[in-house]
């Protein structure tokens, strides 16, 4: 009987002992667990949008369309962006930039209620990121307030596209 009361009066400290080493491995396991980084996304693709064709731009917006169209039906989350450089500076305003050379043509300003809308319900649906080097913007002198809803000024467009590509992991895409 002598040795039950004994094993009984060891118990509550053995398992003290348990739970206090149990916490500590729990603790260390923790502290020396990678750290998990912000959300990526599976997949990151950038546009360069650098040229003048309305036609063109159509085409680029059909792709980002289908693209988009395919994540979302795939669940995977995606971020994708347009950077706009010189002349694509002419998708983004209603102003015809006139004595600059990104001045609009009649082919533009037929088309742009339409570009504009596809733009805008990528950007608003879709989510797609618009960027717009403010060094195309500041050299022509166009005012901020004269460009579209949703577009983010950078500080040089051919700079973010290759931060994108070298340091976020982007796919470039130009559509041709």
């Amino acid at each position: 009987m002598n040795r039950f009361n004994e094993t009984l009066r060891a118990a509550p400290a053995t398992a003290s002992g348990m739970a206090l080493l149990f916490a500590a491995l729990l603790l260390a396991s923790i502290a020396f667990m990678p750290q998990a980084k912000a959300f990526e996304p599976e997949a990151k693709v950038v546009y360069h949008a650098d040229f003048a064709d309305p036609r063109r731009f159509s085409a680029m917006l059909t792709s980002i369309n289908n693209m988009m169209t395919h994540y979302q039906n795939e669940f995977i989350d995606a971020d994708v962006r347009i950077v706009f450089v010189a002349h694509g500076i002419r998708f983004l305003t209603d102003d015809d930039l006139a004595d600059t050379p990104f001045e609009a043509d009649e082919e533009l300003k037929e088309e742009r209620d339409t570009l504009r809308g596809r733009l805008m319900s990528l950007a608003s649906t879709h989510g797609v990121k618009l960027e717009l080097c403010e060094i195309t913007r500041s050299q022509i002198g166009l005012d901020e307030d004269l460009i579209y809803d949703h577009v983010n000024f950078v500080p040089s467009g051919v700079v973010r596209v290759a931060e994108l590509q070298n340091e976020e992991g982007f796919a470039y895409i130009k559509i041709e």
